[in-house]
């Protein structure tokens, strides 16, 4: 069980957002409290991974956190010679999802690698999930990750994409927006955890529109793209390749 997420209970010098060891702590509550349908993304994931995964190919979980996406799609994998690489910039981060990785058995090999995931060797791919992770990227290097990820999948992979959204216009991103506050008001945040919080990630997390994302994978080359799960601003993709 994680800890309660408080972090912006009180009210503070609001710095940008990072995962850090003080984020690791409260991590799965912060999620569960944050992203609706946060277990159903991650469970759907790891059946798309069990469905799209090839015999002898790797799958790439990218910006995998404490690892919930990479033990969904262990515990759905049926094909031989695969092994999941799992790849975080958080140390924090990486070093508590190898203690998760490890208190759950499993004869399908699992690497958790420490590094950026613009510079990781991507190769042999038919899964490749970015479970909330593309909006952390600059969006001026997001064409280019997305290539060498279509690059390095095989083909019939795919890329399952998971993001928060902005809305097409003012009007809808204010509505999606409120709709999503009432969501974690719900969850128990206060109006102050609300308000630090946005500002903590407004410069960290810069949004895409849908149309942005499908228009950006289409123009990449994947066959079909499809929005499988939206609540709200949150909303889960799988791209064929």
């Amino acid at each position: 069980m994680s800890a309660k997420d408080s972090i912006y209970a009180s009210e503070q010098q609001v710095k940008d957002f990072t995962f850090d060891a003080k984020v690791v702590e409260v991590f799965p509550d912060m999620i569960e409290r944050s992203v609706p349908g946060y277990a159903t993304i991650v469970s759907t994931l790891g059946k798309l991974a069990g469905k799209y995964a090839q015999n002898n190919s790797n799958l790439y979980d990218l910006g995998c956190s404490l690892g919930a996406v990479t033990l969904s799609m262990r515990r759905n994998l049926n094909q031989t010679g695969c092994e999941i690489i799992a790849i975080d910039n958080s140390e924090a981060m990486v070093e508590r999802c190898r203690l998760h990785l490890e208190g759950f058995r499993s004869t399908v090999p699992v690497k958790v690698e420490l590094g950026d995931i613009l510079d990781a060797k991507l190769e042999n791919a038919s899964v490749v999930a970015m479970n909330f992770t593309l909006q952390f990227i600059e969006p001026e290097k997001r064409q280019a990750l997305l290539s060498r990820i279509y690059n390095a999948l095989k083909p019939g992979g795919v890329l399952l994409l998971s993001e928060k959204l902005r809305g097409e216009n003012q009007i809808v991103d204010d509505l999606l927006i409120d709709l999503h506050h009432d969501f974690k008001r719900a969850n128990g945040y206060s109006e102050l955890e609300i308000s630090q919080k946005r500002t903590a990630i407004e410069n960290v997390m810069r949004t895409d529109t849908l149309s942005t994302h499908l228009t950006r994978l289409n123009e990449i080359g994947f066959s079909q793209t499809q929005v499988w799960y939206q609540c709200f601003n949150f909303c889960s993709m799988v791209a064929i390749k």
